[in-house]
């Protein structure tokens, strides 16, 4: 490097002895250390040695990149000569660069700021060249402007890693030119249609800055990312883009669209540009039709590393920054429909929020950025040297000595193993997330064959020699055909294709391949016209494991995946899908989830509860079916999960109703003056798979009262509608479904009472008007939403009806009479069958013990009125001593495994009905009790 520099150094102590004279020793040996890493830097020095006392006295602690954009628009703003124009942009593009480079070598900065600093000077160049050509085509051409008469403005895509802020130091700069609305030019002499007036600015503007004179260039710009590339007109308008992509947008236009960013100052045209973009960029689904996408363009591109013969290539070769990018980019292509937080330009910022969110571990995001970051900084040395674009090793043994002293490497061959081992390892993590090493091998496997296979005999054979019972081939044979008259297009073709040898193989591993063939098979029925579906399965073996074993364990978990094909993005990762949220989770969970959707979109709202009921219930499905949650729990689950969609339900329709109408008048910060009740088996805690709600809606609201917004209706008529907009919230049956069945027939005087009830009118009609049947579900309600002193109240009231006093014989007569009425009604089943709701000894017969044994007792043991669940009553019953222990234990043990069974049938989606010889120890116990507490 000493011998390199004497030219230079000589050449500034003849040219510039006064600038050398003012140097401190030190300054002077700095000077000549940075001389002998970056000839560009050199060569800048010795032709302005006026900038070394600058860069000495503050540019060498850092640049004030803010103040870029001033600085320029006050060095142009008194400037009309085009040619002037170019040389002040490209004299301070250089003095710049000179500062960045500078810093980077001697280690002042980090690689961020660096890569940040390229990126503002970048944006600030491009945009006042953008301005200053506006300003002066303006004056001669006239204003282009919509039909409605507002200015048009020339908007820049800045694409790559100048969208992503992250500029290497001698990068090409890819943008592409739009504007929002096509008119014509006003105030010129004659008017010219607005995507004239653009596309010659755009000319002029990338000659601004591409064309190289005695300054040097700006920046070289590539234009062939815009709608039809090179073929394509340089500036199109908003409607154009949006057509484009929406008709004829490639795989590879999404991934580059991912980084693009409007540069300069925000407006609401940068934000429209953004929202119309954003669909084709990011689908509302998990699309990992995109891993197949990256692959395929990464193999195109390790095509042209070798045959353009390119070694020791940092950003193209095996492991290179572009295998990052891929990494990153696939997680933001698949996910970034659900997940907001990952549509970012930033590559350093996006691998941070992946981490947050769980999708990379700590030690994989470690790797990963360290790796990047030393490609990057290598890569960004290598260009400072000469202002080169180049990502290429050095040749020269000159060279390799600058990179080694930058980088504190002890020489070549030690910085040789840094790079090759941070290559290695980002080619560790692009084969774990994108793959495509083994596309070119095809040797077919004994599946391949099998689902190619035309004749039986030829099938057998495989089977056969693979040990997987032959049955397995008319029915793949029967569903082959009916597939092939399907239309599900090209794509969806080539990816069914590729799933079924490697689902094929799955179903070998099943102990029934023939049983777990069907469930598994009506799936995919439901998704062969969804190619991102088919392109899940296809990408993930765990998920294909869990398809298998799920369907095959559960019948309705199998019903479920086929009508709701997004529930399949909950089996990708096998530890979260068992992991089923803790109990006090779920209302923070909700909420969270509901985040991602904007709060005045009510049907993505209302879409976003269906989705997060159907994904946690497949959880608690899968954790039942797998003997991860016993039935107490499963129960617990279901019910604590209907409660946080009661929770997010109720202040939708409440945000809904007071927008329109203001609320009651009184009503503190926070309060509702509403209360939701349920009943039945949400009163329990005993819901199951598929159970309606049973609601009752109370209010406290004085009589009389109005509400304060600009509609105002009195409080009456107000939770009327509250409770409306609420059912309707339940009901409406969107893409995934009724949220849940609600039914309100408990209320006071059942369909024909008010839908919300007063508070007070509610005691009075519990006390003189309910019948002994009320009183008994009354004993199963429980207070599930509402404010506290609501739930006070009910409290208050729920005890002091249960406590009365009562005469035990009518009691006990008015029970059992309804249960007869019940049975007679309900129970349809055929001889030696169980059915385990309905017959005698079934459940009915032990809630109605409860029932009975609570409004018996509670005016004597006002401690019975405290709990709505059955178990817990007959733990009270038995600690009270009205009745025996071993009672209390054969009715919970009895209702448990009962419950156990039903869940079970329920998911088999079989009747729920057993042969009585399977029940008859529980049943012919609880019907002795029954009879001798009843009769």
């Amino acid at each position: 490097m000493a011998a390199n520099v004497e030219n230079y150094w000589q050449r500034f102590v003849d040219t510039s002895p006064e600038a050398l004279a003012s140097l401190s020793n030190e300054q002077q040996q700095e000077l000549k250390t940075i001389m002998a890493l970056s000839d560009f830097v050199a060569a800048q020095l010795c032709r302005y040695p006026q900038w070394i006392t600058a860069l000495f006295e503050s540019q060498l602690n850092g640049t004030d990149r803010k103040s870029f954009a001033s600085d320029l628009h006050e060095l142009l703003s008194a400037v009309n000569d085009e040619e002037q124009i170019k040389q002040i942009l490209r004299q301070y593009r250089n003095r710049q660069m000179v500062g960045i480079a500078w810093r980077d070598f001697m280690g002042y900065t980090s690689l961020e700021e660096s890569l940040l600093d390229l990126s503002v000077l970048a944006e600030a160049l491009v945009i006042a060249g953008r301005d200053w050509l506006y300003h002066d085509m303006c004056a001669t051409l006239g204003t282009p402007t919509s039909p409605e008469g507002v200015a048009q403005k020339l908007l820049i895509l800045g694409m790559g890693k100048l969208g992503g802020r992250e500029l290497n130091f001698s990068s090409d700069i890819d943008l592409v030119f739009t504007f929002p609305e096509h008119g014509e030019t006003i105030g010129g002499r004659r008017s010219i249609d607005n995507q004239q007036f653009f596309i010659r600015m755009g000319q002029r503007l990338v000659n601004l800055l591409h064309q190289v004179t005695v300054d040097g260039f700006v920046y070289r710009v590539d234009m062939r990312l815009r709608p039809y590339g090179e073929s394509g007109p340089l500036v199109v308008s908003f409607s154009g883009l949006e057509d484009y992509y929406q008709e004829q947008g490639r795989d590879w236009e999404r991934y580059a669209m991912v980084k693009a960013r409007a540069l300069g100052p925000w407006t609401a045209d940068s934000d429209e540009l953004h929202d119309l973009l954003r669909p084709f960029v990011y689908r509302r689904y998990l699309d990992f039709s995109a891993i197949e996408s990256l692959r395929k363009m990464k193999g195109l591109i390790t095509q042209e590393v070798r045959r353009r013969k390119l070694t020791d290539n940092i950003k193209l070769g095996a492991g290179g920054i572009r295998e990052v990018e891929f990494v990153v980019q696939s997680f933001q292509l698949i996910r970034g429909g659900r997940e907001p937080s990952l549509r970012q330009q930033s590559l350093f910022a996006a691998i941070e929020t992946l981490y947050q969110l769980g999708q990379i571990e700590y030690l994989a995001l470690d790797e990963l950025k360290q790796s990047y970051l030393m490609l990057r900084r290598v890569e960004n040395l290598l260009q400072a040297i000469n202002d080169e674009q180049t990502q290429t090793l050095p040749v020269k043994e000159l060279d390799w000595d600058r990179l080694c002293w930058a980088l504190n490497a002890d020489n070549e061959m030690d910085l040789r193993q840094q790079i090759e081992g941070a290559m290695a390892c980002i080619h560790r993590h692009f084969k774990e997330t994108v793959g495509g090493d083994n596309q070119d091998d095809k040797s077919e496997t004994w599946s391949q064959q099998l689902w190619d296979a035309q004749e039986e005999e030829t099938a057998f054979a495989i089977l056969d020699e693979q040990e997987v019972e032959l049955q397995l081939w008319p029915m793949l044979k029967r569903w082959h055909d009916t597939v092939v008259r399907r239309t599900i297009g090209p794509r969806g073709r080539e990816t069914l294709d590729k799933l079924m040898p490697r689902l094929l193989c799955d179903l070998s591993l099943h102990s029934q391949p023939t049983k777990a063939f069907e469930p598994v098979s009506k799936v995919l029925d439901q998704i062969l016209t969804r190619t991102t579906y088919l392109e899940l399965l296809c990408e993930n073996p765990g998920a294909r494991q869990q398809l298998v074993s799920l369907c095959c364990a559960s019948p309705w978990i199998a019903e479920q995946l086929a009508k709701f094909p997004m529930l399949l993005d909950e089996l990708i990762d096998p530890a979260q899908l068992y992991d089923t949220t803790s109990l006090d989770d779920y209302s923070s969970e909700l909420r969270q989830y509901l985040l991602r959707v904007p709060e005045d979109d009510m049907e993505q709202q209302m879409e976003a509860l269906r989705q997060f009921k159907l994904s946690q219930q497949l959880k608690i499905a899968a954790a039942d079916v797998t003997g991860v949650l016993p039935v107490m729990q499963v129960s617990d689950h279901l019910t604590f999960l209907a409660e946080a969609i009661i929770e997010q339900v109720v202040q939708q329709a409440w945000l809904q109703v007071s927008t329109r109408h203001g609320v009651p008048e009184g009503l503190k910060t926070n309060e509702m003056g509403f209360a939701v009740i349920g009943y039945g088996k949400a009163g329990g805690l005993e819901l199951g798979y598929g159970s309606d709600l049973d609601l009752v809606f109370l209010h406290n609201a004085k009589q009389g009262g109005q509400t304060n917004g600009g509609r105002a209706i009195d409080v009456g008529h107000f939770y009327l509608k509250l409770a409306q907009r609420i059912l309707h919230l339940f009901s409406t049956r969107t893409t995934s479904g009724e949220l849940y069945e609600v039914d309100m027939r408990l209320r006071p005087s059942g369909a024909s009472g008010l839908l919300v009830s007063e508070i007070e009118h509610f005691g009075d009609y519990q006390r003189k008007e309910a019948w002994t049947w009320e009183h008994q579900a009354l004993v199963r309600a429980r207070f599930m939403f509402g404010d506290n002193s609501l739930s006070s109240r009910f409290n208050e009231l729920r005890s002091e009806v249960l406590e009365s006093n009562r005469d035990n014989a009518v009691l006990a007569k008015n029970v059992r009479d309804m249960r007869l009425k019940m049975r007679d009604h309900l129970l349809k089943v055929g001889k030696g069958m169980f059915d385990l709701k309905q017959s005698p000894g079934g459940i009915a017969d032990i809630e109605f013990i409860a029932q009975y044994l609570v409004l018996a007792n509670a005016s004597e043991y006002p401690s019975l009125s405290f709990w709505s669940d059955n178990v817990r009553i007959f733990e009270q019953l038995a600690e009270l001593e009205l009745i025996p222990i071993a009672s209390a234990q054969s009715l919970t043990q009895a209702y448990c495994h009962l419950r156990d069974e039903s869940h079970r049938l329920t998911l088999q989606q079989v009747a729920t009905t057993l042969p009585f010889s399977e029940v008859k120890q529980h049943a012919e116990k609880v019907l002795e009790i029954y009879q001798r507490i009843l009769n």
